[in-house]
């Protein structure tokens, strides 16, 4: 079974602009799930989806978060599995940034859960790099 999920997405956004967007419990909050998040290694955040989603809550602990790398524990609501987030940011040639984002370590669930999270957090990864798109396109318009 694979046991990485990588996603890549060039953004013409500054670089800064797409950190504070996937490190500030605000901007989390707003484009992707509600947040108690702060880019400090140690912290224990947690993330509260709707009732209507699958999984309740996703709790974890910062290892990572300088300019411009952050990885995560991600462990969903009601599982003991522990898999690893890493979004790594570099500037482009144009101002832009490209995203390159991992979610490893999915082997680790039982049996076939580990395929059904799999797919599960490939399709949610996908989304999730969409509505930061959109939402960092708001924010130009924005402001």
């Amino acid at each position: 079974m694979n046991d990485v999920i990588s996603k890549e997405h060039i953004f013409s956004h500054p670089i800064d602009k797409v950190w504070s967007a996937i490190t500030k419990q605000e901007e989390i909050s707003t484009w992707f799930i509600k947040a108690d998040f702060k880019a400090e290694p140690g912290y224990k955040y947690t993330f509260t989806a709707p009732e209507e989603q699958n999984c309740t809550q996703i709790t974890g602990e910062v290892k990572k978060a300088n300019p411009y790398t952050l990885i995560y524990t991600w462990v969903v609501a009601n599982t003991d599995t522990e898999t690893t987030v890493k979004w790594e940011l570099q500037k482009t040639e144009n101002g832009g940034t490209k995203l390159h984002l991992e979610h490893s370590g999915i082997s680790n669930y039982p049996g076939d859960t580990a395929v059904n999270m799999f797919n599960s957090f490939n399709g949610g990864w996908d989304n999730c790099v969409s509505e930061l798109k959109m939402y960092l396109k708001q924010m130009v318009h924005a402001g």
